[in-house]
């Protein structure tokens, strides 16, 4: 694990002893780009952020960022990247009362999924945030998204931090990390989150939902898990798919997970091939896991006939979790050494928040 990162101290405006401690890590993204001198984007050196944010000189927060070697595209991303940010996250907890993640846009949803399984017992926020437009650019949404995510990282009541769970911060709007989807690319309202509460919302003030937000914790309850098998793969359903193609997918070797995404409320094709070919995968010891394709979408098995029968071929219901959730669960518990049911067990119901429990 490359651990070559480079540490800036921001110098704000905080007099005495800071509210908080809070520390920025940059991954990559369009956040941290600013155009050169020939137009072209380029990754911003933060020692320079300053500069750009100069809001931040006075909040009263001690911030220190962390960059990763090399910025990295999001698109990019993968699990390596992951045990990288946890790493991080894990070598500093006790030093910080709160994190701030900038992420792109395009995979920080399966992320901060996966950090949210990586940091079960966490009793401080991490906030994940990013931006569509440069934070050089004139009507970049990057300053109001980063400020904002810090304040909520630093903000507590009664002594305890206010969002103590991983989340994600986009234009104006807190939502639990693992219940959240990137849906528009060319607007500043980049994600949504469906089939749960959001968290806060950002006006003239910060007002938090509480009791949708996760309880903190007393006490050091962090169990830090870093472990993924990515020997799975997303079968999206759709008319007419082609049986031998389907066949040759489920029965690759080496082959331990699939998420289905399936019709409406869990419903698949009850062609006998296809019913065949899952309960064959299924008999040779690969887990799928059923997602609903819809946005806001939720697997009930046995509502209609056609879910019936993938419960009958030992298919596991996802409930309402996301497919970015359900992926990064899957081979975050098929990496922790766990036998084909505790596995099965352990998808079925949430492990931090990321389903409804049915």
């Amino acid at each position: 694990m490359d651990k070559n990162y480079r540490i800036v101290n921001l110098s704000t405006s905080f007099k005495g002893s800071p509210k908080a401690n809070i520390l920025i890590i940059y991954t990559g993204g369009t956040l941290g780009m600013v155009h050169d001198e020939s137009g072209a984007l380029v990754a911003l050196k933060f020692n320079q952020i300053l500069k750009h944010v100069p809001s931040l000189r006075s909040l009263d927060l001690k911030l220190t960022v962390i960059s990763f070697p090399v910025p990295i595209d999001s698109s990019n991303i993968n699990v390596t990247d992951w045990q990288s940010l946890g790493y991080i996250i894990i070598e500093n907890y006790h030093q910080y009362d709160g994190f701030v993640v900038l992420h792109g846009t395009d995979t920080m949803a399966f992320t901060a999924s996966a950090l949210s399984f990586m940091l079960q017992g966490l009793n401080k926020p991490v906030v994940f945030t990013g931006a569509q437009l440069p934070i050089s650019a004139i009507r970049t949404d990057a300053r109001a998204n980063l400020v904002t995510a810090l304040e909520i990282a630093a903000a507590q009541k009664n002594g305890r931090p206010m969002v103590p769970e991983v989340s994600i911060y986009f234009d104006y709007q807190l939502m639990r990390g693992n219940r959240t989807f990137k849906k528009r690319s060319a607007q500043f309202a980049a994600f949504g989150c469906e089939n749960y509460p959001i968290l806060a919302k950002a006006g003239i003030r910060i007002a938090y939902n509480e009791p949708a937000i996760m309880p903190f914790i007393p006490g050091d309850n962090l169990i830090y898990k870093d472990k993924f098998d990515t020997s799975v793969f997303i079968l999206k359903i759709f008319p007419s798919m082609d049986e031998s193609i389907t066949r040759y997918l489920l029965d690759k070797p080496g082959l331990k997970g699939v998420v289905l995404e399936s019709y409406g409320s869990g419903n698949a094709p009850t062609e006998p091939w296809f019913l065949d070919a899952l309960k064959q995968a299924v008999d040779k010891g690969v887990i799928i896991y059923n997602v609903s394709q819809l946005i806001g979408g939720m697997v009930m098995h046995g509502r209609y006939e056609t879910s019936k029968y993938l419960d009958d071929a030992g298919v596991i219901s996802g409930n309402d979790i996301t497919r970015e959730a359900a992926i990064a669960k899957l081979m975050f518990l098929l990496g922790n050494e766990l036998d084909i049911e505790q596995v099965k067990r352990k998808l079925a119901v949430p492990l931090t928040g990321e389903m409804a429990v049915l």
